[in-house]
């Protein structure tokens, strides 16, 4: 008798899949993570009663079907609107190469190397664009700077950092996890199913997210900086090398000669192609900031930079004692430079990721009315901003226009996966 549907199918058929790969991570041998081109990367379980029951178990991990908020500490509004934010700095990594080419500053890569190099951690778990497409993202073990540099800069494609995370518990020693914030909060949540990879966590390091575009996004910013289509892609870029940088390609020709493609900045790479991109679940997603992490880093877009070259800076923010530790020890090793700064000035960094978490309460509103399936979190407060943040206009427009996308979309439609292969 073939198995029912297991629950991570049923996940990822109703839209509520972030992608994080912690499933995988977890049950490796019955859980596989593929590339879709619309969907994202997504896990694909074995269907045998053996894969059924890992599922089953896997959903414990699973923050795309709930996250607790609850569970966070909150001592005043900042902690209610943010997540926990005990302390706060602006700052970039002290080596200049880490800053040059890191998103805003490179203190995410500063941080990694401080661990590694006090002995924190043994290894780091994080993403790196794929050397046979780089277009595609792949999770990877570093050890040493080297191995941290594959990762520095932003990925503006779909990634699965938690799939590789049997393999970074393998071994003796501790390992550090980098993600985006649905990546964290599952790591946050794997203990329910597995506490000896929670032992060997010893930090979780998350980056601020504004939604993962999926791969034919990507392909449209390759027509725009054009990149000719029979042409293969050996490096992608989509910021660094100055803040914020600018979006380019390196490809061969079909003579083997080498080219720069044109350069587009950041807003107009990510402003007019990749945002429309992002897939369903980034746009019903509540924590853009990584409030299950240890120390969660971001742009202070409220000090901009004055040209797509300017010199990084990172904002910083420390969600636990044990990020405070770690931030303040990659000062005093010379692997940071940072200032301390308001708890709020992330509201002033990020000035509309209120609004965001805000809208988010009237698009699940529009999902429960057409009986869609939405994440169970608790303690969220996204009532409480549509209600005093969002314009009565704006407040109309996040339940209507998401009534209209559901409907376009036919989100009601079992999602479908069809694996991507690498150089399609």
């Amino acid at each position: 008798m073939k198995p029912k549907s297991d629950p991570i199918t049923r996940t990822v058929e109703s839209n509520l899949c972030t992608g994080c790969g912690v499933c995988s991570g977890l049950f490796p041998e019955f859980i596989k993570m593929v590339d879709d081109e619309i969907n994202g990367r997504r896990p694909v379980v074995e269907q045998s009663e053996e894969g059924h029951a890992a599922a089953r178990m896997a959903l414990g991990a699973c923050a795309g079907v709930g996250a607790d908020h609850d569970d966070l500490p909150v001592a005043d509004q900042v902690d209610r609107d943010w997540g926990p934010v005990l302390k706060v700095w602006e700052g970039w990594a002290r080596d200049e190469e880490i800053r040059y080419r890191g998103s805003s500053g490179g203190a995410v890569t500063g941080i990694a190397a401080s661990l590694l190099a006090n002995g924190v951690a043994e290894r780091v778990l994080h993403v790196a664009q794929r050397a046979d497409d780089p277009r595609l993202n792949e999770a990877v073990i570093s050890r040493d700077r080297a191995g941290l540099m594959r990762g520095v800069g932003s990925r503006y494609a779909p990634a699965a950092p938690g799939e590789k995370l049997a393999d970074a518990a393998l071994e003796p020693g501790q390992f550090a996890f980098i993600g985006k914030p649905c990546d964290v909060a599952s790591v946050a949540r794997m203990g329910k199913v597995d506490p000896h990879l929670t032992e060997k966590c010893a930090a979780t390091i998350s980056i601020f997210c504004a939604g993962a575009p999926n791969i034919a996004a990507t392909n449209r910013l390759l027509d725009r900086l054009s990149v000719p289509k029979d042409a293969i892609v050996t490096d992608l870029r989509y910021r660094g090398q100055g803040w914020p940088g600018m979006m380019q390609a390196t490809y061969r020709d079909a003579q083997g000669a080498e080219h720069q493609s044109d350069a587009v900045s950041y807003g107009e790479g990510w402003g007019r192609v990749l945002q429309a991109g992002r897939k369903w679940r980034c746009r019903i997603c509540a924590d853009h900031t990584g409030e299950f992490a240890d120390i969660s880093v971001g742009d202070p877009w409220d000090t901009p930079p004055k040209c797509n070259m300017d010199a990084g800076r990172s904002l910083i923010v420390a969600r636990t004692q044990r990020g405070i530790e770690i931030v303040e020890e990659a000062i005093r090793s010379g692997h940071l430079i940072a200032r301390e700064t308001a708890r709020d000035r992330i509201a002033k960094a990020q000035p509309n990721l209120l609004d965001t978490r805000g809208s988010v309460f009237g698009r699940r509103l529009a999902m429960r009315l057409v009986g869609l399936p939405v994440p169970q979190d608790r303690g969220l407060n996204s009532f409480a901003l549509w209600r005093s943040h969002l314009s009565l206009k704006r407040k109309a427009q996040s339940v209507a226009g998401s009534l209209k996308r559901i409907l376009k979309a036919r989100l009601w439609r079992p999602v479908r996966i069809t694996p991507y292969e690498a150089g399609q």
